[in-house]
This record gives C-alpha cells, structure tokens and sequence, in this order.
C-alpha cells in the first residue's frame, strides 16, 4: 500500500509538472485581466460580486496550497504593477492576504474534492480572516479609519455576499475541474491519477 504524501510536499512536486506551470500562469493572467477590466456583477445597494477568486480558487483546487500561495504572490504583484500604480506605494500586507487565501483554497479544495461544503468552508475562511480580518488591519493601518468603523461595514457586506459566492465557486470549481480532467495527461501517472479521481 502505497504511503499518503503530506499535502504540502504533494502540492509542491506539483510545480515539476509543465501543466501546472502552464495553467497556474494563465489563471493568474485571467485574474488580472478580471481585475483592470473590472468585470463584475452590481447588486444594489453597495455590493459587487467580482470573479478573480474562482481564478485562485482553482489554482488551489488544482495544485494545492503551496502552488496556491505562489500564485497568491504572482497575482498581487504583477496586478500592483498591471494597474494599481495609481493607487499609491505598494503595501505588503496585501500580498500577505494573497498568501494566505492561496494557503486556505488549497488546504479546502486540494486534492481537486469539490462538494458544496467545501465550498462554503473555503469561502467562510476566505471572507473571515482574508476580507473581514487581514484588509480591515491593512485598511486600518494605510487610511487612517477605525477598525471599528470598518468593521460595521465589512461584516454585514461578507455575511451577505457568503451564500451567493459559495454556489458561485461550487459551480465554477466543478466546471474547472470537468475542463481539466479533459486536457492530454503528460504521462501514464497523470492519466492514472485524474481517472481515480
């Protein structure tokens, strides 16, 4: 019987795959583009459904956390770069949240097991300590506003917005995953290891 790899050590030999290189490139490519276009959905009265976390969400699901957190890296400097310049100097912390939803999509959704309460464990944690607890310290520290004040609004707007991006990411996770089971296996491996799953 064959020994169970640590998931860290299992998402890592995932970068020696030119597949993984490949599709982690073009989902963080995806998510940039998502982001300077700012394709999104408006829902009244001031929320916005964006769609650069399914990007994530699948490099997670794909290729595990600690691809996810590379990416995470990847994604929020070369987006700072692409487009934010006119924000201001560029702020770690952010990149540090980018790290740790990468972290938190491959710890839920990694190796590629998709069930509506994965989903919504991976989206709480994501709402909870990335968007309420990380951007609200980073938002606190760079504008100047309470946390207090801050707070009162993000929470309500993550507690809304939870069941609408949950469906959205179970639906979009199993969609990723039907199109990737159908792309040419590098190898015997490859092929053997989607087909078991």
């Amino acid at each position: 019987m064959q020994k169970k790899q640590n998931i860290f050590v299992r998402s890592l030999n995932e970068l020696k795959s030119t597949r993984c290189l490949a599709l982690t490139a073009l989902l963080i490519a995806i998510n940039i583009a998502l982001d300077l276009l700012g394709l999104t959905i408006k829902l009244p009265p001031n929320l916005r459904i964006s769609f650069g976390f399914l990007c994530n969400a699948s490099i997670g699901m794909l290729f595990g956390p600690v691809v996810g957190m590379m990416a995470g890296v990847c994604t929020d400097v070369l987006g700072y770069f692409a487009g934010n310049l006119t924000m201001g100097a560029y702020f770690p912390g952010y990149t540090l949240t980018a790290i740790t939803a990468g972290l938190i999509w491959g710890l839920w959704l990694y190796p590629r097991k998709v069930t509506i309460w994965r989903a919504l464990g991976a989206k709480a944690c994501i709402n909870l300590f990335c968007n309420i607890g990380l951007n609200t310290l980073w938002l606190t520290l760079t504008g100047g506003k309470a946390m207090g004040a801050l707070l009162a609004l993000r929470v309500p707007k993550n507690l809304i917005m939870l069941p609408i991006e949950t469906v959205l990411l179970y639906f979009a996770m199993k969609l990723v995953l039907r199109l990737y089971r159908t792309l040419p296996a590098q190898d015997g491996a490859r092929a053997a290891e989607n087909n078991s799953l």
